[in-house]
């Protein structure tokens, strides 16, 4: 099973109240993805927003910030809004992507959870479902063939053009992004896609039906089932200790999931909503590295996934802090996982 972190590099406040810039935040993504490289993490994923606490709006620019400097690790969005972004240009950057890293790019494509990229690029959310599959038609073609004719509703029809650059990999690993609904899970199963289910909440053991699905769906529709991969994303953090961990994750955590549940009129986050969460059964993996590893051996048991994203940090953390997360879960909780399965 493959382990690595994904971000969605957010500058939200410090408890003394300090909000860093997008530069500097942006910046210390490039160091923590060196180091997770350094110290043989599999993957490193960046989640696209438009926000003001979010400094991730085109994660392929930062991933290639970061090719040059790495070597082995593969490079991921996590998730692009493919909804209100061009598929031809998406394709593009990511191609470009692979070049620059010699062929380590992946693709991982969504509706987004958020809607601000919709008014931004001119997009009505009316058409959200519909923008998703018809882009989502075009970019599959696009991987698929150098010269593409296509048509659709909502994007000028291209013919017989081509597509450039070409990616080193072929094809272009693309990746479909889930928050765990049936249809979401079905539809990349019957287009021979890999799915990400996004674990946020609940106990991660209901997920397992869902994962059930989408491997049926691919069996019935006679897809190479060693290409129907299933990785999963979750929020958490790694320190010496439970105590330590519990403690450090707590505050921007809360200051996020607070944020959202105002803007989503979802009930008030506690420090009870976080020590169930950061419980054996719950979604965030937060803790010692035994701990955390303990609950991702649970996750590939139950679940049987191929890869395993830890979101880290959810909110803005000292640096030095994620760094060591990341040095811990790469140094200790991969080889107890590793040993475990």
């Amino acid at each position: 099973m493959e382990i690595g972190i994904s971000t969605f590099v957010e500058t939200t406040p410090y408890e003394n109240g300090e909000i860093i810039s997008h530069a500097q935040r942006i910046q210390e993504v490039i160091e923590e993805i060196v180091l997770a490289d350094e110290l043989g993490l599999d993957v490193y994923g960046i989640g696209e927003h438009h926000r003001e606490d979010f400094a991730a709006s085109s994660p392929a620019i930062i991933l290639a910030g970061a090719a040059t400097r790495t070597k082995n690790i593969r490079l991921t969005s996590a998730v692009t809004v493919l909804s209100s972004i061009d598929p031809v240009r998406v394709f593009q950057d990511f191609a470009s992507l692979d070049a620059l890293s010699n062929g380590r790019a992946e693709i991982m494509v969504g509706r987004g959870s958020f809607t601000e990229s919709f008014p931004l690029f001119g997009y009505s959310l009316e058409h959200y479902s519909e923008l998703f599959e018809e882009k989502l038609e075009l970019l599959l073609q696009i991987q698929k063939s150098e010269k593409v004719t296509w048509s659709g509703k909502h994007r000028a029809a291209i013919n017989n053009l081509g597509i450039y650059p070409r990616p080193i990999q072929k094809p272009l690993p693309i990746w479909i992004g889930s928050g765990g609904n049936a249809q979401s899970a079905v539809r990349p199963a019957l287009l021979g896609l890999p799915l990400v289910l996004a674990i946020i909440g609940g106990n991660p053991e209901h997920f397992k039906p869902v994962v059930e699905l989408y491997r049926r769906a691919a069996m019935e529709a006679k897809q190479d089932l060693n290409k129907m991969k299933v990785a999963t994303h979750s929020h958490g953090f790694v320190a010496d200790t439970d105590e330590e961990a519990l403690e450090k994750f707590y505050f921007s955590t809360h200051h996020v999931m607070s944020k959202l549940g105002r803007e989503r009129g979802w009930l008030p986050y506690t420090r009870e909503t976080y020590n169930m969460a950061t419980s054996p059964d719950g979604a965030l993996f937060v803790g010692s590295p035994k701990t955390v590893a303990e609950k991702i051996i649970k996750l590939k048991k139950n679940l049987n996934i191929d890869r395993f994203f830890m979101h880290t940090p959810v909110g803005t953390m000292y640096h030095k802090d994620v760094m060591k997360s990341i040095e811990l879960l790469a140094k200790e909780v991969v080889p107890i996982v590793r040993n475990g399965i």
